[in-house]
């Protein structure tokens, strides 16, 4: 079977509505690392790292609820998927949000926001050796300059900015192993997962923070659980989203705009200064981040046989198993399978384009 330009065309649609999910769930993740900074002023670390998450689950538990009213799968039910599953909540869930937190209480809010784009390049890195990821000259250069960008914000914040530099990163690298199984769980909607995700890892950090510290609750922990709905919950929801539709180091380099939102809302919100090395950085990070885009390419490519569950429509090229009366370019989800498909379109590689080069 083969498909040039309509699959092209169709392609383009499914990249520009996955930029959209990324920029948005960059946006709703960035607004949180001055406002989490603020509020370990009253919150134990792994307490506030807890209530996020569970607030992410709050806010995605009805979805999920209906879906598991309807019949649908909300948990993996293959071996493989748990795994992945598992290793999100671990990752990311777990270790991620907490050494965010700790470099939090060292640096600077607007630095940290931008050190996370640090997440991008462990992505890249480990989406590349361990997930055959295929990244081109211009991503690697993207993410050369992140690391720059990262030692630039670094250089003039004494002990308390290296020291931050290191726990972000450590974060990084947690998030990025937890990018990268997200980006290939199938049989379960992002909602889901993040779900799970949300509810195991936001409980156990919230049961560990209880047993450092007694729990003084006030206001600021309902402020804490509708900063992790939006921040945790529906921008997570948003990434996975754009992660299916661009690959996951597509994607976390578009994400890699959340600082942004973070300096804008650290500096005119909170009161903190931007110093020209701060300014510099950004530059640098933009700069980087645009590099990214060059790397999209097309070739003659094979799909092999396959089974699974994700959301699609029928109009991409890559689904041609039919549904009377529902319209091509509605977007639905549910177990289907793919016949061995060979053909020729722009592609990056996203969640039916992981083949090697």
């Amino acid at each position: 079977m083969a498909c040039t330009d309509p699959c092209g065309l169709a392609w383009w649609g499914m990249q520009t509505r996955g930029i959209i999910q990324a920029l948005a769930a960059a946006a709703f993740f960035g607004i949180s690392t001055p406002i989490a900074k603020a509020l370990l002023g009253s919150i134990q670390t792994n307490q506030l790292a807890g209530l996020l998450y569970l607030g992410a689950a709050i806010c995605l538990a009805p979805i999920v609820w209906r879906r598991a009213r309807a019949g649908e799968t909300v948990m993996p039910r293959d071996r493989k998927n748990r795994w992945r599953l598992a290793g999100a909540v671990l990752f990311g869930g777990m270790v991620g949000p907490v050494l965010v937190l700790l470099g939090l209480k060292v640096a600077l809010a607007a630095s940290v926001a931008m050190w996370l784009n640090l997440e991008a390049v462990a992505t890249a890195v480990i989406a590349f050796f361990l997930f055959r990821e295929h990244i081109g000259r211009w991503t690697w250069i993207g993410n050369i300059g992140v690391v720059l960008a990262g030692v630039m914000l670094s250089y003039d914040q004494g002990w308390g900015g290296w020291l931050g530099l290191a726990l972000i990163a450590g974060a990084a690298i947690a998030w990025g192993i937890d990018n990268n199984l997200t980006a290939v769980i199938d049989g379960i909607s992002p909602e889901d997962s993040t779900f799970w995700k949300g509810l195991i890892a936001g409980s156990v950090n919230l049961a560990i923070g209880l047993v450092i510290a007694a729990p003084q609750v006030s206001v600021a922990w309902l402020w804490t659980l509708l900063l992790g709905g939006l921040s945790y919950g529906a921008s997570i929801v948003l990434y996975i989203h754009a992660a299916q539709n661009l690959g996951a180091t597509r994607s976390q380099m578009i994400f890699a705009a959340a600082p942004f939102f973070g300096v804008a809302l650290a500096v005119g919100g909170m009161g903190e200064s931007l110093t020209l090395l701060q300014l510099a950085a950004t530059g640098v990070l933009a700069v980087s981040l645009i590099s990214t885009f060059r790397d999209a390419h097309s070739h003659e490519h094979a799909h092999d046989a396959l089974t699974h569950e994700h959301e699609h429509t029928h109009d991409d090229g890559h689904h041609s198993h039919s549904h009377p009366d529902l319209p091509a370019s509605t977007r639905h989800s549910h177990v289907h399978s793919h016949e061995p498909l060979v053909h020729s379109h722009p592609h990056w590689p996203d969640l039916h384009h992981r083949h090697s080069h």
